[in-house]
């Protein structure tokens, strides 16, 4: 970890130009300097707080003491203002909590090994990585498949076998019945039949092994998609942020496509040519030894050439991978919004953005394939010298009587195996960036540590729906907290609503319940066990949500419905959907429950969404249901309505409620007001009324609202 937080701004106390720096290491120290001048040197520990404000055309960064006196450490221009904000953050957290952090260790990871920047998304540096132990990894797995792959491997060995067949016939041919013109029509056909037997059957094989080996690859490919999906569902909502859908799907679908057709092309026939490449190289060397070596000159060139390739083609491969993955997400976006773009009219602009990203891919895909048509007939070419060597100097073998025919062409002929494997050998290292790339990818994905970790031994107690917050404190960067010592304890069946001003955390302490995050700080408890003590498995079974953005699936009514209780007999569906009011609307279509929705629901209504969200939380009666604005996209009417059926529902279950609309909360037991991530009032609606503090400025800033909307 670096010493020291370092921001840097550039203005001096008279506003003038200047190139400063303010530091913060792991003493507590906050130091402002331009060049050698230290214009302040303060503690964190004598500071309340470090702040920044805003002027017109610069901020100011400024230390409130203990002493209640304040103190400017710098100016800055505007472009600074995000840097300083980060400072602060930093600084702040260590006058809370005496813990030091530097941010910039997670905004810009390195390679621990040799300290390049590591690729955005990624953990692994594609430098350094082990190309050897990823290969071993991917060929692996393919074990539970050896049964089918093996014999096709046998089958495959066999028929290049009879191929190498054709040549010594031919030898035979020539040398025997036709250049002595010795041969009678029989020895001729019998000869010629045998090559085409030879070539027939081997062809034949070929087919069978092909069959069994894409068959294997295909379950190979789609298990390795298995445990990537597998994985990216175990992930927490933290790990998932940091990468875009497009990377993600890319991963699974593609990534896996190239690995399979790595192994089932690069694989099958790296075995086969290895057979071949041995198989002829002693037929040669037993034919003509000083021949033979003159095919293998050109191979250290080549070889030396393919090692220098190597260095850089992985890297330019891994920023096409980059590119295919951005215009992916964006294809991802465009179609998941295409209701928003329409709406505002931005099809252009979609348009223009989507060209952008396929113009770059297509500029760094070109860029890849010029250099490959450039270097790989260059390589080609130099593999053939040794055909060209031969032909000259068996020649001349042939024209002093020591070499026959016959044994010149079986000798041209078999050169062509023997070069097969080299040209392939040639092509090798582009298949192989283009696969380890891949490679790399899907297993730093399986590889990731799950941030929310299951119990071996999970302690699922009965729950009767009592909550607890204890001391809890979290935040998405460690440094700048959202929920800040959360003391909180909920009954069984008692109904809380959380409410305050946006950014409060009101959605963190819902997801925090839910366990998509762990605290920072202190423990939240369900029946006084600590849900990390819970298989998460059984903690959101045992928890019904309805959250703010509705999701639903390109189903059926009743699939969405049927979605939290797989298995729900129909009367369970029928009985949810009336109590969420949703079965009403749900007749009225063509197919009722078996009516397909469009994808997320965009062929019914916003409150229709919302009632089919309900029914789908309530259906597998939770003993805790969460109500994230639940009633956010409904019209007044049909809230009311709505409303009478969640005040059903609620009734012996704990609910906890988020409501920007704070008449709906007027039924809570109590209600909770966060301010600044902690637990500023907690109160009935009548008793927080009374005090007139954030809660009657909320209620009261909301009636001002209503009254100007009813006016207008």
């Amino acid at each position: 970890m670096p010493l020291k937080h370092e921001f840097h701004y550039d203005l001096d106390p008279s506003m003038l130009p200047a190139n400063g720096t303010v530091s913060f290491d792991k003493t507590g120290q906050v130091m402002s300097e331009i060049g050698d001048t230290t214009l302040c040197s303060l503690n964190a520990k004598d500071m309340t707080e470090l702040s920044v404000n805003g002027e017109v055309g610069c901020g100011f960064l400024f230390a409130k003491m203990k002493d209640e006196s304040e103190v400017l450490i710098c100016r800055f221009t505007l472009s600074c203002m995000k840097s300083a904000g980060e400072f602060c953050k930093v600084v702040n957290f260590y006058i809370q909590t005496k813990q030091y952090v530097n941010p910039e260790k997670r905004q810009l990871p390195v390679c621990q090994k040799c300290g390049r920047p590591l690729v955005e998304g990624m953990s692994v540096c594609l430098f350094c990585f082990n190309r050897i132990g990823v290969l071993k990894r991917a060929l692996g797995l393919l074990r539970p498949f050896a049964a089918k792959m093996i014999p096709a491997e046998i089958f495959l060995a066999i028929s290049s076998i009879l191929y190498l067949l054709v040549p010594f016939f031919s030898r035979i041919l020539i040398d025997n019945h036709l250049r002595p013109m010795e041969g009678t029509h029989t020895q001729i056909i019998v000869l010629a039949g045998a090559m085409f037997l030879a070539r027939a059957l081997g062809e034949l094989i070929y087919i069978l092994s092909s069959r069994i080996f894409n068959q294997a690859s295909i379950l190979y490919a789609n298990n390795l998609r298995n445990l990537a999906y597998e994985k990216i569902q175990k992930l927490s909502l933290n790990s998932l942020s940091k990468r875009t859908p497009g990377d993600l799907i890319r991963r699974v679908m593609e990534d896996t496509g190239i690995v399979r057709n790595f192994i089932s092309d690069g694989g099958r026939w790296a075995i086969e040519q290895m057979i071949v490449f041995v198989v002829v190289l002693i037929i040669l060397l037993l034919t003509n030894w000083q021949l033979t070596l003159l095919v293998f000159i050109p191979v250290p060139v080549v070889s030396i050439a393919l090692s220098r390739f190597w260095r850089f083609i992985r890297i330019r491969y891994e920023r096409q991978w980059r590119k295919s993955s951005r215009a992916q997400s964006i294809l991802h976006d465009i179609i998941k919004g295409i209701r928003t773009v329409k709406s505002f009219g931005k099809e252009d602009l979609e348009i223009e953005k989507f060209s952008k990203a396929t113009t770059e891919l297509a500029e760094v895909s070109s860029d890849n394939e010029a250099l490959w048509a450039l270097l790989f007939p260059t390589m080609i070419f130099f593999t053939g010298i040794g055909e060209f060597l031969v032909l000259y100097f068996g020649g001349q073998e042939i024209l002093t009587g020591s070499l026959t025919l016959g044994v010149l062409v079986q000798f041209t002929m078999y050169i062509g195996y023997i070069y097969g494997p080299l040209r392939w050998l040639v092509s090798f290292p582009r298949w192989l960036a283009d696969a380890m790339t891949s490679m790399v990818k899907l297993f730093e994905i399986i590889d990731e540590e799950p941030e929310i970790i299951s119990v071996e031994d999970p302690n699922n107690v009965s729950l009767s729906g009592r909550v607890a917050f204890e001391n809890v404190s979290f935040g998405y960067k460690s440094y700048e907290p959202v929920l800040k010592g959360i003391d909180l304890d909920i009954k069984p069946g008692e109904m809380i609503g959380i409410v305050g001003r946006s950014g409060a955390g009101k959605s963190t302490m819902i997801n925090l319940i839910m366990r998509l995050y762990d605290p920072s700080q202190g423990k939240i408890t369900i029946n006084g066990v600590d849900i990390k003590d819970m298989s998460p498995e059984y903690l959101h079974e045992n928890i019904g949500v309805v959250f703010q953005d509705t999701f639903l699936f390109a189903g059926s009514f009743y699939d969405n419905i049927a979605y939290a209780k797989p298995g729900a007999t129909a009367d369970e569906v029928i009985a949810a959907a009336k109590a969420a009011n949703a079965h009403d609307f749900i007749m009225q279509t063509a197919d009722g429950y078996n009516t397909i929705i469009g994808e997320n629901g965009y062929s019914i209504s916003g409150g229709e969404r919302q009632r089919l969200a309900i029914a789908r939380a309530i259906i597998k009666n939770p003993s805790i249901l969460i109500l994230d604005e639940a009633t956010s996209s409904l019209d007044v009417e049909t809230e009311s309505i709505i409303q009478d059926s969640l005040n059903t529902i609620v009734e012996g279950r704990t609910t906890i409620a988020i409501a920007h609309r704070l008449s709906t909360l007027k039924s809570a037991d109590r209600l909770v007001v966060l301010d600044q991530g902690k637990v500023a009032e907690l109160g009935t609606h009548i008793e927080l009324l009374k005090k007139k503090g954030i809660y009657y400025n909320l209620v009261m800033a909301q009636r001002k609202t209503s009254k100007i909307a009813e006016d207008v």
